[in-house]
């Protein structure tokens, strides 16, 4: 999910938390809890520090071991244990429950959109990715708005947010709901399907579809339960020759594979240099596809220049390759 939804998470707990005998009963706990529940809901998305290196690295690693069954173990006692050093008199236990409670559910919500995480790691590196509820769902923030609005107003805290997240949990069943309904035609339309990807926009009766199939790409949309397929591609192994062995081992293209479960390459001869470009099929928008890995190799096989993210228009991406530092095809 996106930062302000995870905030607003981690006050919500902070309201959950007031149903625990012990949180009720001693103030400086209740205190500690909260700036656990906050610190909590945000510890594994410290790896957007990483943007600051590139993006390469940023797309590899983000929502990767931060999310990771380990980390999410370690982030709940780190937390706590960095509280309680400064208030030694609160219960330690208390405070990393819920601390620990809003580390799980910070990651738990993560699974759902299309980025996905890594959480099963270290059992598998897979991209857990269900894809049925928007990175900022705008349903789901409102809820917690209300609820925070409600709190204030004098409402009890604790009730009101078990009512409220008994309200997410049936939304979440109706999304995933709406998702299998969406793949079950999907797969009426096309025999051969070998993986459906589905990114919900933030309009509820609007979804992205892409699809792999036996021998083609496809990728539509989905509004009101109606599927209309907008774009197919042929589905074709990369050469294997020294040009593309060499814009693999880029660590922008590497990058983007390790992340993208669906997309298609092209190559491009120009005078002076070959440019290699791998298209994420998940993310249409208005007609282009802006998530992209580009490396551009010169006549005498060596790497010019690459890079990987969002780009919205050729000329920004064309920009983006002049300046950005030509990387080594080895890192």
């Amino acid at each position: 999910m996106d930062t302000g939804t995870h905030i607003v998470m981690g006050v919500a707990l902070g309201g959950l938390a007031t149903l625990d005998p012990a949180v009720q009963q001693d103030p400086a706990l209740y205190s500690a809890v909260m700036i656990g529940t906050l610190v909590g809901s945000q510890a594994p998305d410290s790896d957007t520090i990483l943007k600051l290196r590139n993006n390469a690295v940023y797309i590899r690693h983000h929502r990767g071991a931060t999310h990771s069954l380990p980390a999410v173990l370690f982030w709940g006692v780190a937390v706590a244990g960095l509280i309680h050093a400064f208030m030694p008199d609160v219960s330690f236990l208390h405070l990393w429950m819920w601390t620990f409670l809003a580390v799980i559910l910070h990651v738990l919500v993560d699974i759902f959109n299309a980025y996905g995480t890594q959480a099963y790691r270290p059992f598998t590196r897979r991209w857990v990715a269900y894809g049925f509820i928007n990175t900022f769902d705008p349903y789901i923030f409102t809820m917690h708005i209300i609820g925070i609005v409600a709190w204030i107003l004098g409402a009890n805290p604790g009730y009101t947010w078990l009512l409220i997240y008994f309200v997410i949990f049936l939304y979440y069943i109706k999304r995933y709901l709406d998702k299998r309904e969406i793949v079950k035609k999907v797969k009426h339309h096309i025999p051969d399907v070998e993986q459906i990807v589905t990114s919900p926009t933030m309009k509820q009766n609007i979804w992205r579809i892409a699809v792999t199939a036996k021998d083609h790409f496809y990728v539509g949309r989905a509004e009101n339960g109606h599927i209309e397929f907008i774009d197919e591609f042929e589905k074709k192994p990369l050469p294997e020759d020294e040009l593309t062995d060499m814009a693999l081992q880029d660590k922008n293209i590497s990058a983007f594979l390790s992340f993208s479960p669906v997309h298609r390459w092209e190559i491009n001869y120009f005078d002076d240099f070959t440019e290699v470009r791998f298209i994420d099929l998940r993310y249409r928008s208005k007609g282009h596809y802006p998530f992209v890995a580009v490396v551009q190799i010169d006549d005498n096989h060596r790497i010019m220049t690459s890079y990987t993210g969002w780009i919205f228009s050729e000329k920004k991406l064309q920009r983006k390759l002049v300046i950005e530092d030509s990387p080594s095809p080895f890192t």
